[in-house]
């Protein structure tokens, strides 16, 4: 199945020219691109966050293959949904899906299940795609839907079994964990509380960002894909990160009374 871009035109430009100018406006060219193994990315409209996403891509290499995992935003059928064939479309062209690496995936982890109805109007993973497609228009994909359910224990089986699939599939790929931090409040209210959650991800600590997003109720959207993308990390042999930038809404808006905060991060 081919999967329409479905907020082209509403997250991000609908035409191929103008999405283009607008990601060229977002990046920086003099960056100095390294291998990374995830990623943390927000997925806001891209006047939002789009610059932090911005920073954080042209900070990193992109690999033959790019996992996108992101948190769905509605009643998704499954625990983790992945889309293991065809290809997923945007203005910049077609990304085609990784059977063999899906496949693997599936196969690792019980938990996982073949499901493309969850994808087709969830924007968390759309988004990040442009600025993949715009820095390596050849990158094969994965993508992969996380339930709001998904409890610590089995964010870590997926981990496992995503770090497992990588390993014996043997191609370059580097892991997207699509999320937003703090949802409608004081600036001062999401740089401490952000912090917090930043922080943990910063010490690779994917049990102590679960831990800690829950028991302050910190409203990132997606710190379930990023606790997954942080078990992975671990077991592929990742040994730092860096905060490449954060944001909020408010750099956009000018109001910071509400304010919805984002991060770029390497992990590596």
């Amino acid at each position: 199945m081919k999967r329409k871009a479905y907020v082209a035109g509403q997250f991000y430009p609908g035409s191929r020219e103008k999405l283009l100018e607008t990601i060229a406006a977002m990046i920086d060219p003099a960056a100095a691109r390294k291998k990374a193994i995830a990623v943390v990315s927000p997925h806001a409209g891209y006047i939002y966050s789009g610059p932090v996403a911005g920073a954080v891509f042209s900070a990193t290499m992109i690999p033959a293959v790019a996992v996108i995992l992101g948190p769905g935003h509605r009643e998704i059928g499954s625990l983790f949904a992945v889309q293991a064939r065809g290809s997923w479309s945007t203005p910049l062209g077609d990304s085609a899906i990784d059977e063999a690496l899906a496949s693997r995936l599936l196969a690792a982890c019980p938990l996982a299940e073949e499901n493309e109805q969850a994808h087709l109007w969830e924007h968390s993973l759309e988004v990040q795609l442009p600025f993949i497609q715009y820095f390596r228009a050849d990158a094969a994909i994965v993508p992969i839907c996380i339930s709001h359910e998904a409890r610590y224990d089995e964010l870590e089986t997926l981990g496992r079994a995503l770090a497992a699939a990588v390993r014996e599939h043997g191609r370059e790929t580097l892991i997207v964990a699509s999320t937003d931090m703090s949802h409608y409040v004081s600036q001062k209210t999401a740089e401490r509380k952000d912090m917090r959650a930043i922080r943990k991800v910063l010490d690779l600590d994917p049990a102590g960002l679960f831990e800690t997003v829950t028991s302050e109720r910190i409203s990132m959207c997606g710190f379930q894909p990023t606790t997954a993308a942080l078990v992975a990390s671990l077991d592929l042999g990742a040994k730092d990160a860096e905060l490449v930038r954060y944001g909020t809404s408010g750099d956009a808006s000018g109001d910071y009374s509400q304010v919805v905060g984002y991060a770029g991060i390497r992990v590596f």
